[in-house]
This record gives C-alpha cells, structure tokens and sequence, in this order.
C-alpha cells in the first residue's frame, strides 16, 4: 500500500463553500482514479498541529495508482482550485505495510 498524507495550513478565507467543494473533488477522485484506496479531506485534530488545520490523507493500491492520481483531471483542479487557500503544506508519500 501506498500512503500520500498532505498537511495543510488553510487561511480564514477557507469558508464552508470551499469546504464543501473540496469534499465534490475528493468524491471525484474516488470515483475516477483507479487504485485509489481510501481518500480523505479532514480537520486535524491533533493537538500538537503546529498550525497544520487540515489534511488530505490517501491511500493508493501503490506507487503506479499514486502516481497516476497526481496527473489525474480531478486532482489537478482540485489543487488549482486550493491553492489560493493554503498558508502551507507539509507532504509524506512513502510505501507502508499492510496492516491486518
């Protein structure tokens, strides 16, 4: 399995309309691109969050699914259209067991 784990900083401008549209592209992604595991768009709840709001949290079947998600329609409108919301990101994407 393959995670992809995307940390964001969103600005105040983050509404519930921009909410709500990112949620339509996440619900985009699952359908649309092949290997996609699970795939979410969440608030963090972590206390040590050092100013990190929100995530996207992915996983991909592997690395080829991933990659493909990356060039995907759906996915490249999604960042086009966050970008102007986001103060600052911190990515992982590795490899990682599965877990029974």
């Amino acid at each position: 399995m393959y995670l992809h784990v995307v940390m964001l900083q969103l600005s105040a401008a983050a509404d519930a309309r921009f909410h709500a549209r990112v949620q339509d592209y996440c619900d985009r992604i699952l359908a649309e691109c092949e290997g996609v595991a699970g795939y979410a768009f969440r608030s963090n709840q972590a206390s040590r969050a050092d100013g990190l709001t929100h995530a996207v949290v992915a996983a991909f079947a592997d690395g080829p699914a991933h990659d493909r998600y990356q060039v995907s329609a759906a996915h490249q409108e999604m960042k086009a259209y966050m970008a102007d919301y986001i103060e600052r990101l911190v990515v992982f994407d590795g490899d990682i067991p599965r877990f029974s």
